[in-house]
């Protein structure tokens, strides 16, 4: 099933480009019809910079040359004869809730404020107005100013007003980067997450007389892209954008979705019963489903890579960065040694875990390590609980790991309630994925057969999925997953580690917050960190 020109005069057209934006790199892959990852180019970049604490800001322009030099790095991966002809489509993926403030000639006017960012707009002012009285009659007026409080726009307005003044565009990343490939100010439904008024059931932008345009009414209506499903096509590729990334002029760019939902895709999840892990930088469990279902009340269901389905998903902020944390703070050693024995570091990492035994010997943690975003409240914090002097840095590791399982595992259940459906399948992906050890203990603390996919390029393979199915090769999203994804290693439960860590989760873990609950908000109110969103 290839495209082709019936002229005979260009190559069956057999690959597909899936630019991935994540947060810790940009990556242009190279796939065939088939999901088989045939090249890669991928080039690292920082984060974030942070002029005060809690901020996290990025320019734009280094997104774009960052995309251009992981292009540039496969086209040195592939074959010198290799056809650029024969790529059909170009589609992208990217991290989710960066936002990017453009002038009349769409240029940045600011830094990106990354999803990362920490800071809160000031809601001491009447911000909602006249509307109050009905969210708190109906009982949401918390909810919303906590929202509200993580507006990246209401802070620009707020704090820099001379800038939201010259604001012509108000874009996610997502739309940024296809306005740089097109030219054109559209996006893709999938790819908006974050506080703008985007009616997340309807899957478009809030009219001017809904509730949620008139609660966050520093927006105007056209300073949104058009949006586009997944499958539908953006636009084309530039001349001036096929000149900086090498790819063919004209190529269309078949609309995709976040990072998060194309990686649920390319693990193949498509239903309620199948749960796909995420452990990425962001820590997440999704679940798919045709019905609007809310992961908690009042938090969203974003739209799926799946034009006609949600994703609920539950999410451990900063999740796997606590492993990139302990790493980088007290595992200098075996990133030595591993440079020296010319292998990777993830081996002596799974190498700590292995060494002690399920449980960590009753070290426990909690993963709420990002103040005001991650947890049940707002004082939420991490707590590591269970020390003694038989414990190291081993099993400090080896509970971090644990740790984020059960919180998944938490989160996990909370959408079998809400699905009223068991999840019977578990799929794994993201950097933490290629752990064997991490993956073992998975299946261990779920009871579940921990299932990784064929490529670790999740999102990018989902990301390729959609323009399959938008040029037709496949009739729809259930066809292009029977063709494109498998699964590669499968690690299976231990029956004794299933019952041990089923009772430290049950009555220690699921305690945790309730016990430490005080003694945070009380280390709030002494050190003022969390700083309140209000």
């Amino acid at each position: 099933m290839n495209v082709s020109d019936p002229s005979g005069d260009v190559p069956p057209q057999q690959y597909v480009v899936a630019i991935d934006n994540g947060t810790q790199s940009v990556r242009a892959l190279l796939f065939d019809f088939k999901g088989n990852l045939i090249a890669k180019g991928k080039q690292d970049i920082k984060p974030y910079f942070s002029e005060q604490p809690g901020w996290a800001e990025q320019h734009a322009d280094y997104y774009w040359e960052s995309l251009g030099q992981a292009c540039q790095q496969l086209w040195a991966a592939l074959p010198v004869d290799f056809d650029r002809r024969t790529i059909a489509a170009v589609s992208l993926t990217t991290q989710r809730g960066t936002s990017i403030c453009l002038d009349d000639n769409g240029q940045p006017l600011r830094p990106a404020m990354v999803w990362l960012d920490q800071r809160y707009a000031d809601l001491s002012k009447s911000v909602l107005g006249r509307w109050m009285w009905l969210l708190k009659w109906i009982r949401i007026d918390g909810f919303i100013e906590k929202m509200l409080g993580k507006c990246h726009a209401l802070w620009i307005a707020q704090n820099q007003p001379e800038i939201w003044a010259r604001t012509r565009r108000f874009v996610f990343l997502s739309g940024y980067l296809t306005f740089k490939l097109t030219g054109e100010y559209v996006d893709s439904t999938g790819s908006q997450v974050g506080v703008v008024p985007f009616d997340y059931k309807r899957k478009r932008w809030a009219g001017k007389h809904d509730l949620l345009h008139k609660i966050l009414p520093v927006f105007r209506l056209d300073m949104f892209p058009a949006l586009k499903e997944p499958g539908q096509t953006l636009g084309h590729l530039s001349a001036s954008a096929a000149s900086f990334t090498g790819l063919p002029a004209g190529l269309p760019l078949i609309a995709a979705a976040s990072d998060k939902a194309c990686e649920v895709l390319g693990s193949g999840g498509n239903r309620p019963d199948i749960a796909c892990m995420s452990y990425g930088t962001t820590a997440t469990v999704n679940t798919s489903n045709r019905q609007y279902v809310e992961p908690t009340p009042l938090m969203p269901a974003f739209a799926a890579a799946i034009p006609d389905q949600y994703c609920s998903e539950i999410m451990i902020y900063r999740g796997f960065w606590m492993v990139s944390w302990f790493k980088r703070e007290f595992g200098q050693r075996e990133q030595r040694l591993a440079a020296e024995r010319g292998i990777e570091p993830e081996q002596l990492f799974d190498e700590l875990v292995n060494a002690v035994p399920a449980g960590s010997m009753g070290l426990m943690l909690q993963p709420l390590w990002s103040p005001g975003s991650s947890g049940p409240g707002p004082e939420a914090k991490g707590g590591i609980i269970g020390f003694g002097d038989v414990h190291t840095r081993s099993h400090m590791y080896r509970a971090i790991l644990e740790g984020l399982a059960y919180g998944l595992k938490e989160g996990l259940e909370t959408l079998e309630r809400r699905n009223r459906k068991p999840v019977t399948t578990l799929r794994v992906s993201g950097g933490g994925s290629q752990s064997d050890a991490a993956m073992q203990l998975t299946a261990d603390i779920f009871g579940l057969p921990a299932e990784r996919p064929h490529t670790y390029e999740t999102s990018g393979l989902g990301a390729a999925m959609t323009a399959a199915v938008g040029l037709g090769i496949y009739r729809d999203f259930d066809e292009a997953i029977t063709h494109m994804t498998r699964v590669g290693d499968v690690f299976e439960p231990d029956p004794e580690r299933v019952v041990l860590y089923g009772r430290l989760y049950r009555e220690v873990y699921l305690k945790m917050y309730r016990q430490l609950r005080p003694l945070y908000r009380s280390i709030r109110e002494i050190t003022g960190y969390p700083k309140p969103s209000r």
